[in-house]
């Protein structure tokens, strides 16, 4: 029987067991940034050797710091999750920090990312959805526009249809979660399977390309990045550091299952099983996916694919025509369930802030199916709300305007910010050692403290390499978490009226 939560007089369920909280880690993981990134990361790096190292460091990062958030969630196994480790740690005010830049663009802007890429793949197989098929047209303000293509209209449906059966119950959830979960993995795995079987020909990035001489393969500093100033091995080092954003955001919401922890039975085991589980097991399938596409592809072809559409092009290689169209549907299959898991997910955290004080009251509310269905809705609003502007760019040369979506360029602000917030719930662990040795620990974290400190290091490591490359960016991230400011004395000053 489902034990329910008498904490604050909530009505959440523990009615998660261990293969529901795994599908929640990798189904929140595996969207479509596997499929794509390593375009952008081998054009940075230059050399194969490079792609597959900056995909093992941030598998490293990312198996490391579910090593750590693993002893957090077993002893704080709460509604919120990371929200609840902040706050705990550091006070109220960095917790809502957390929280707010969570609502504001991390979750939210990724939800819609997300959704954007499944409308992108429909579109393959509905050519009625597309990017210019506009039931608004573009109404420019200044660089910016809004608009609402058919596109669009698709992610938003998407979004609205995921909030919709969140809100019926855990249960519809988490069926939903489990099958397209297991289904995505499959697909995945099966990426791999014809890569490492019908690859390695003569011409393909793993026999034909210098593994760790970029230069060989006509790298150079300047063509990957234009206008750096850096030449030789602190150039590579630097860029090496960049092309690492992509395999770390293709890695991230393995957090979003602390979000729950409320929610699942018997936390000391299975949050610590399927966090461990879940990062080890989407860890291994990027890593052997990447040497699928370098078993199969040029490197150059790697590197300039179609829209950045790696796997498709592994696909079409290989099958055809047919096998870029099965890989079309395995996208929409990943970034579906994908969305799923991160609706579900992070609609707790803000209805752990509000039942802080620090939220609207109604979105600390549960609805008859015991889920925080007012947290989804306010979610879905403002998830909805970021497909629809857009940046406007305009070519010099021959003055044809295009149009981008602002909550990509949102994200790429964030990457510092959210790094930051990796290394500060990192330092959680050790600060909570300290305040509170006396609490329960059903899990305490392997390799303490070596394993924090090199988790530490390499998110420290990467704050500094981005804010150096790119220090506009990262400056407007920071400015995007301080935006929280004014607004936490709001809520403080409005809680204590």
């Amino acid at each position: 029987m489902n034990e329910k939560i008498d904490n604050k007089a909530t009505s959440l369920l523990r009615a998660l067991g261990p293969i529901d909280a795994t599908m929640i880690v990798m189904g929140s993981m595996i969207g479509s940034g596997i499929f794509i990134t390593s375009a952008e990361s081998s054009r940075l790096s230059g050399a194969p050797g490079w792609l597959l190292l900056a995909w093992a460091v941030g598998g490293v990062m990312t198996i490391a710091g579910a090593l750590c958030c693993s002893e957090l969630a077993t002893m704080m196994p709460r509604a919120g999750g990371v929200y609840v480790f902040l706050r705990e740690a550091y006070g109220s005010s960095i917790g809502f920090l957390y929280g707010w830049t969570l609502f504001l663009v991390i979750q939210t802007g990724t939800i819609a990312a997300v959704a954007i890429a499944f409308a992108k793949f429909l579109g393959v197989f509905v050519a009625a959805v597309s990017t210019d098929s506009y039931l608004v047209p573009p109404i420019s303000i200044g660089s910016y526009a809004i608009s609402l293509s058919s596109e669009q209209l698709a992610a938003i449906a998407l979004i609205a249809l995921l909030t919709w059966t969140n809100t019926r119950g855990l249960k519809v959830g988490k069926i939903v979660q489990n099958t397209f979960t297991f289904t995505k993995t499959a697909a995945l795995a099966a990426v791999v399977v014809i890569g490492l079987s019908l690859g390695w020909n003569v011409n393909s990035a793993a026999l034909a390309s210098k593994w760790w001489d970029s230069w060989a393969n006509g790298w150079s500093p300047q063509v990957a990045q234009p206008g750096f100033t850096f030449v030789g091995g602190l150039a590579l080092a630097l860029l090496f550091g960049k092309s690492m954003v992509g395999p770390l955001f293709a890695q991230t919401a393995w957090t979003n299952v602390t979000f729950i922890g409320s929610e699942v039975r018997d936390p000391g085991k299975n949050l610590v099983r399927a966090l461990v589980f879940g990062c080890g097991s989407v860890v291994v399938l990027y890593l052997l996916a990447n040497v699928a596409y370098l078993a199969v592809l040029p490197f150059s072809e790697i590197q300039h694919a179609p829209q950045n559409r790696v796997a498709v092009a592994m696909m079409n290689a290989v099958f055809g025509h047919p096998g870029a169209m099965c890989m079309a549907a395995a996208i929409m299959i990943s970034t579906f369930g994908c969305d799923n898991g991160l609706i579900l997910s992070g609609a707790r955290v803000y209805f752990a802030m509000a039942r802080d004080g620090l939220f609207f009251q109604k979105i600390a509310t549960t609805n008859r199916f015991h889920v925080p269905a007012a947290a989804l809705v306010a979610q879905g609003i403002w998830t909805a709300f970021l497909t629809l502007p857009r940046t406007v760019t305009t070519n010099p040369a021959t003055h044809e305007v295009s149009y981008g979506n602002v909550y990509n360029q949102l994200l790429e602000y964030i990457i510092s910010a959210d790094l930051l917030f990796y290394l500060l719930m990192v330092a959680a662990l050790i600060i909570l050692r300290r305040k509170k040795p006396e609490a329960e620990r059903p899990y305490r974290t392997w390799g303490y403290p070596l394993v924090p400190i090199i988790s530490i290091l390499l998110a420290g490591l990467l704050i500094v390499d981005l804010a150096w490359l790119a220090p506009t960016t990262s400056g407007i991230g920071i400015l995007i978490v301080l935006t929280g400011v004014p607004v936490y004395f709001f809520w403080r000053k409005l809680a204590a009226a």
